[in-house]
């Protein structure tokens, strides 16, 4: 019992994990958090995600989980915060170095839905369904009171709201209102990669050229 109060992990039944040292409390919360990430990853839907199974997945006893997360909702917020912060770095990391706001925009946007592509089970975490404790805003202005975990699940969106602001403010885009453009374009970005998830066999076309005729077309951009 002790093990389980000092944040230390007993070997799950049947398996050989080794007991965690004192004071390696949160390598083991990163181990549960991993472990939680591969049972999406695999299974691709939240409902494998179960104290018993992500124990079962990290090697540990479930008990030793409660030293870290108070239930599975607590784990798969965890989950959810990495994934969103992921997004974020890959859309940053894309537009980094590029001098041209419009060229800033489509290598954030085409980061944004080879997210999607190349990693769905996250996606569909993320994205995939409402969930009961997510905050309703009535305007833009709303997203300053929001609570700093949602604020930061928010982030990639921003950094496309701040991109096309840019290129209004370089005279490249026509855009009266970049929160509202911004917002068609997400939501068009979500939808091409949805479509191609669910509906692979249809001809669409390539989806770096799908993402450019958003870009521009919702984005009014100029030549």
């Amino acid at each position: 019992m002790k093990a389980e109060q000092d944040g230390s992990a007993t070997p799950a039944p049947g398996g050989g994990r080794t007991r965690n040292r004192r004071g390696e409390g949160a390598l083991l919360r990163d181990e549960i958090v991993a472990a939680a990430e591969r049972l999406l990853e695999r299974e691709g839907n939240e409902e494998a995600l179960t104290l018993r199974s992500v124990a079962r997945e990290a090697g540990i006893s479930a008990p030793s989980i409660y030293g870290h997360f108070a239930d599975r909702d607590a784990i798969l917020g965890a989950v959810l915060d990495i994934g969103f912060e992921r997004l974020r770095v890959l859309v940053l990391d894309a537009a980094d170095g590029i001098d041209d706001p419009v060229e800033r925009l489509l290598a954030g946007c085409q980061a944004y839905a080879r997210f999607g592509m190349q990693d769905p089970a996250q996606y569909r975490i993320l994205f995939g369904r409402q969930r009961p404790d997510r905050p309703s805003m009535d305007s833009p202005a709303d997203i300053a009171g929001l609570p700093e975990v949602w604020r930061r699940r928010l982030d990639a969106f921003m950094v496309m709201v701040d991109s096309l602001t840019e290129c209004v403010k370089a005279g490249r885009s026509a855009s009266a209102d970049p929160f509202a453009d911004a917002t068609t374009l997400w939501t068009s970005l979500h939808g091409a990669v949805v479509m191609r998830q669910f509906v692979p066999g249809f001809p669409m076309p390539p989806l770096h050229r799908a993402v450019e005729d958003l870009v521009r077309r919702i984005g009014l951009i100029r030549p």
